[in-house]
């Protein structure tokens, strides 16, 4: 909040509703008029009626009350509805952005907790939706409560106004005392949430190593701290509620009594007694309302603010000029790659060119930079320097939409989308169409496999491909990196988990990429996947060590290693043995 602009774009969204804000305050001053109904009718009651005695006065004065009390609801609910709908439209102007924080936050930093925006979103919009702003709008109408309270005696005017300034003092309270509560409640609960996802993903290692019992104390741990914060909270919102309506209720005995003795001395009608108790009591409704929401307020300023710095870091970008499918070359030049949020590089001046129609095969130990090398090439990390181009054209003159068309990856940990198996071959693009989704199955050397599914290409996969086992998601993502036929196909260890016939599959589908024109780069862990390539690349400490023709290279790399007699016939050919892959 103390940096101008920060809250640019939430503050737009909320500009967009001004209408209905104006529309808002509009049935606020309505509903605050209608609020003296009570007051008014007690007034007239007890001067009027009762001293008279008149039935009709008090029939004609009970019909229009209700008449004014059925308004009184219908505008409250209007208002309501209203508030609501402000709500969902903030939701709507924000919540493409959110996703984008979803989606790139990862990426680019490992600080933020890319899934935080959506809940801050909930929050924000909960919050406009709840009677919490409504105090917003009636705060305004304490003065002209006050001054009819002054109007019927000052006495009476001072004890409401006393009250108010009391019950201010307590808000001013809430907000200083519960500000860091409210912040540690937060935090615990990102690190229970992070735990329980983590555990969640390795409940087969867990239970298989018998590691249940000792990680769950860490997560008991946090669990019990949050538990402590949260209680603290809960003590700190009732205890500060419950001062705020014993003052409401002592400010009302209060008028009550100044009234009681105002009439004792002739200063005041018996009406009057009631009647400013009622006005006295509504007066001050509003600061009792925010008192009583002061912890979804804090809730709903925190997230608005986190969400703020959020999107600062996701600027706005304009959808660049399409440029022509790529089909002749990729060309990486003086490439350097960190991870998000580091300034440390893994790969260091990468420089090779590739052209249609050729097959790189990435080797090299574990942690060389070849994973981090290709996730740079299809533009999931930001190079630190250095640029990737093809056909001439740096990627980032590509939206990453666009340049989805254009790229197929398989990465080392594979994730399939909860929905049926054609959904996933086809990105989930609704305009694919059957035909593009089997020929890119059978590019992938899997339709086979995927129709002796129980429904075939419509069987659902749910969370990571449930239901599937690890070499059949593989195959099912190598489809989906082929489909459309991309350009450019990078896949990270896509042999990692295949057995004789995938591996069979794959080069197919290698040789096939190749000779259809399109460029493929794969990062191999195994020599069978190395079968279909042209080209190889050797890496060591994040440097291209060697790169040129196939043969060449290994040849050159791959020296005769003694075998030692006992074990000689156990060993894999030099021939047969290249450098790990890493596993990250």
């Amino acid at each position: 909040m103390r940096h101008p602009g920060r809250n640019r774009e939430l503050v737009k969204a909320i500009g967009t509703c001004r209408w209905a804000f104006l529309g808002i305050a509009l049935l606020s001053c309505v509903l605050n008029v209608l609020f003296l109904t009570g007051s008014f009718y007690m007034l007239e009651v007890y001067d009027r009626v009762l001293p008279s005695g008149s039935v009709p006065t008090l029939v004609g004065l009970a019909i229009i009350v209700a008449v004014l009390y059925v308004f009184q609801g219908i505008v409250d609910a209007i208002r309501g509805r209203l508030l609501a709908r402000v709500g969902t439209a903030v939701d709507a102007q924000i919540n493409g952005r959110t996703l984008q924080a979803l989606t790139h936050l990862p990426l680019i930093t490992t600080n933020i907790d890319s899934t935080q925006p959506a809940r801050d979103l909930d929050t924000i919009r909960s919050f406009l939706a709840s009677p919490g702003p409504t105090a917003v709008f009636d705060i305004p109408w304490i003065p002209f409560y006050l001054v009819i309270c002054f109007a019927f005696h000052p006495a009476i005017g001072w004890a409401a106004t006393i009250g108010g300034l009391v019950l201010v003092v307590i808000a001013l309270f809430t907000e200083i005392l519960s500000r860091k509560p409210v912040e540690a409640a937060y935090v615990l609960g990102r690190q229970r949430t992070t735990l329980s996802e983590t555990f969640r993903r390795n409940a087969e290692v867990l239970r298989a190593m018998g590691m249940e019992g000792r990680l769950g104390q860490t997560w008991t741990s946090v669990n019990d701290q949050l538990a402590t914060a949260q209680q603290r909270n809960a003590d700190l919102n009732s205890g500060l509620g419950a001062i705020s309506k014993v003052t409401r209720m002592m400010l009302q005995s209060a008028v009550l009594t100044v009234g009681a003795y105002l009439v004792i001395d002739g200063l005041a009608t018996g009406g009057i007694i009631i009647a400013s108790s009622i006005l006295s009591s509504r007066a001050l409704a509003p600061v009792e309302l925010a008192i009583g929401n002061w912890k979804s307020f804090i809730s709903a300023r925190t997230s608005w603010n986190r969400l703020s710095n959020v999107l600062q870091h996701l600027p706005e970008q304009s959808e660049p000029l399409d440029l022509p499918r790529p089909c002749r070359h990729l060309s990486v030049e003086n490439l350097s790659v960190a991870p998000p949020a580091s300034r440390v590089p893994i790969v260091r001046d990468a420089t090779f060119r590739a052209k249609a129609g050729d097959g790189i095969g990435i080797i090299g130990q574990s942690a060389s930079g070849k994973s981090s090398l290709v996730r740079a090439i299809v533009g999931a990390w930001a190079p630190l320097h250095g640029s990737i181009r093809l056909d001439g054209a740096a990627i980032d003159q590509w939206s990453p939409d666009r340049l989805g068309v254009h790229v197929g990856y398989l990465p080392q940990e594979l994730q399939l989308f909860p929905g049926t198996v054609a959904q996933n071959i086809a990105r989930f693009d609704a305009s694919a169409t059957p035909e593009e989704i089997i020929e890119a199955a059978t590019a992938a050397g899997v339709h086979e496999m995927i129709v002796r599914l129980p429904d075939g290409y419509e069987t659902t996969t749910g969370e990571n491909g449930l239901g599937l086992s690890v070499g059949q998601r593989q195959r099912i993502g190598l489809a989906r990196a082929l489909f459309r036929k991309p350009f450019l196909v990078v896949l990270d260890e896509p042999n990692s988990n295949l057995d004789a016939d995938g591996e069979a599959a794959l080069t197919n589908a290698l040789a096939g990429v190749r000779l259809r024109g399109g460029i493929v780069i794969v990062v191999a862990h195994r020599p069978s996947a190395l079968v279909a390539m042209n080209l190889v690349m050797m890496m060591a400490n994040g440097r291209v060590q060697a790169f040129g023709d196939k043969d060449d290279v290994l040849g050159r790399i791959l020296s005769p290693v003694p075998a030692a007699p006992a074990v000689a016939a156990d060993r894999p050919s030099p021939q047969q043995q290249i450098p790990q892959a890493e596993s990250a």
